[in-house]
């Protein structure tokens, strides 16, 4: 009886209140959405985000805890609706403020795709922000990173203090933060990480309808790595519950973009489509989504003439000021009964065609002008002469009209590498500047005057780049949690500017080696050597030595003897 007594409390409390009393509402809330982009080279980019919002302080609690104390015996009880259980864990344990993860295929080239909403390098990238509170933060970073690297399947506990650093610019909270103590915050990149279906299985199954229904029914595993570029993300931050800012919530968004080449998929044409990208159509909404919408880029480009045409007709557009350029995105609710048909099904179709008659253009389907040149873009290169006098060097592009900014270069060098700060150079508009610390440290300096567009600096990649990037067309205020998710990310106060981070590409530095030939000719020495001498001593100790003992003769001796008197020579 006494057992049965806590176990009946603990199902009152999970049914909820009975005999007319009110149901507490969901303190969890999913939006999903998917951007797509056509490219001015024929491809198209599509970007996945899902956000789980949870009003709980994980910091406190883990989940909502439910004590019964029955005969000195504690229940605890958690309660996880959309957020996942594995995460909330860790924010809890490891006293989390945030958390950003990412596994990249590929490179993102920035300057012929244009900025991308969220950017990452190749192979797998982490830096996580901890509570003050935490009294050893490396030792809570290697394990976190062990029980990350068990749950998406990664090689992430190959993270230790070889490759691992504290930046102290170029990471800032995007969530709340009371401080910016940069001793809680570490970052470690594996650039030799291979992203494959073993890591995109775990990611979907955070998902609150998995690849059930919703968007997230498109996440073909054989049409998501058939691309060339593939990048999958998990971000973790706190953000306010309201506009006051009285409470905190958890934001967990679950960021997944591609890229389709046409002539990689081997299709050669330039027509898109739902099912040619995914092999999949939309059918229905995660019915525990709050808001389920697509997004087509229907603004800014222009490929010879020829327009674009989407089809079906978008029910509503929507217009804002994105990564400094105004765009126009034809919008899809798939909440909306009118979206999907009688046959459940929606395909979206991109189709080029020729220039349209006057009444197709005021629609607002129709690409006007060629996109426009990223402001800020960059490349790398290794130059010199030889294994010992190489160099490394990144070019950063400004394309600005009018404006110069500074932008944060960060770099990781490798404890196997050695680079002679002496010879380091920022050289802008033809001049030498010189950085304000030294690297592996974060490097400040100016990315030139306007339409100069270029500054070298000799370092080792992968760089990571982050500017506040002016803005040619100014943003008019905007609510951020009734905006899309790809502008609330990254929300800033000064409409005049935005935030960009950029990553360069990663280089194979070949390392000064010896000189193999050497070793050849000692393994044909040393094997000519030793078959000598061995052979020598095992013929001294295996053969046989016998005498001989002198013979009779005979008929040859006869005639020998007989020759040897007749010549005086005495006998044999």
């Amino acid at each position: 009886m006494a057992a049965a007594l806590p176990l009946a409390v603990l199902l009152l409390l999970l049914l909820g209140p009975v005999g007319g009393g009110h149901a507490e509402p969901p303190r969890d809330t999913l939006r999903e959405e998917l951007v797509i982009t056509p490219l001015p080279s024929g491809d198209v980019a599509a970007t996945f985000q899902f956000r789980t919002r949870w009003d709980s302080d994980l910091q406190r609690e883990e989940g909502e805890r439910i004590t019964l104390e029955k005969d000195n015996c504690h229940l605890l009880v958690s309660h996880y609706r959309l957020f996942p259980k594995a995460l909330g864990q860790l924010i809890s344990k490891y006293s989390l403020r945030e958390l950003h993860l990412s596994f990249t295929q590929g490179f993102w080239r920035t300057r012929y795709w244009g900025p991308p909403f969220l950017q990452a390098p190749s192979g797998a990238e982490l830096w996580v922000w901890f509570q003050d509170t935490v009294t050893d933060v490396d030792k809570s970073w290697k394990e976190l990173s062990n029980v990350l690297s068990g749950i998406f399947c990664a090689s992430l506990n190959f993270i230790d203090s070889t490759n691992t650093v504290t930046p102290t610019a170029s990471f800032k909270p995007l969530g709340l933060a009371n401080g910016t103590d940069h001793s809680f915050l570490r970052y470690a990149v594996l650039p030799r990480e291979v992203v494959c279906t073993e890591n995109l299985t775990p990611w979907k199954k955070l998902l609150p309808c998995s690849s059930k229904a919703g968007l997230s029914v498109l996440l073909k595993a054989d049409r998501l790595f058939h691309t060339s570029y593939h990048s999958q993300a998990v971000h973790i931050r706190p953000v306010c519950r309201n506009t006051r800012c009285t409470s905190i919530s958890w934001e967990l968004r679950q960021t997944l973009s591609v890229v389709y080449d046409a002539f990689v998929t081997g299709q050669g044409k330039k027509d898109w489509s739902l099912f040619r990208m995914f092999s999949r159509t939309l059918t229905e909404p995660c019915p525990l989504a709050s808001e389920s919408r697509v997004y087509v880029d229907i603004t800014s480009y222009h490929q010879d003439n020829e327009t674009l045409e989407v089809s079906p007709p978008p029910t509503t557009t929507y217009q804002d000021v994105t990564l400094g350029t105004l765009k126009t995105y034809a919008v899809y609710d798939l909440l909306d009964t009118a979206v999907i048909n009688n046959s459940r099904n929606l395909n979206l179709q991109l189709k080029w065609k020729s220039p349209p008659a006057t009444g197709a253009l005021n629609r607002g389907l129709v690409f006007a002008e060629a996109p426009p040149v990223p402001f800020l873009y960059a490349q790398r290169y290794v130059s010199g002469y030889g294994l010992h006098n190489g160099e490394l060097n990144t070019l950063l592009y400004n394309t600005h009209p009018y404006r110069a900014f500074p932008v944060l270069v960060l770099d990781t060098v490798p404890w196997y590498l050695r680079l002679y700060v002496h010879t380091l150079t920022i050289t802008a508009k033809g001049k030498e500047n010189k950085p304000t610390s030294r690297p592996p440290a974060v490097l400040l300096a100016p990315v030139g005057e306007p339409h100069i567009p270029t500054a070298r600096l000799p370092l080792l990649s992968p760089s990571v780049l982050s500017a506040l990037v002016p803005s040619v067309v100014a943003a008019k205020p905007v609510d951020w949690e009734e905006s899309p998710l790809f502008k609330s990310l990254y929300p800033v106060s000064d409409s005049s500017s935005y935030f960009v981070r950029l990553y360069t590409e990663p280089l194979l530095v070949n390392l000064p080696t010896p000189d193999f030939s050497m070793p050849y000719n000692v393994i044909c020495l040393t094997c000519t050597v030793v078959a000598v001498c061995y052979g020598s001593f095992y013929n001294l100790l295996t053969r046989t030595f016998h005498i001989e003992e002198p013979s009779t003769g005979g008929l040859a001796k006869w005639l020998a003897n007989l020759i040897r008197r007749a010549r005086g020579v005495p006998p044999l």
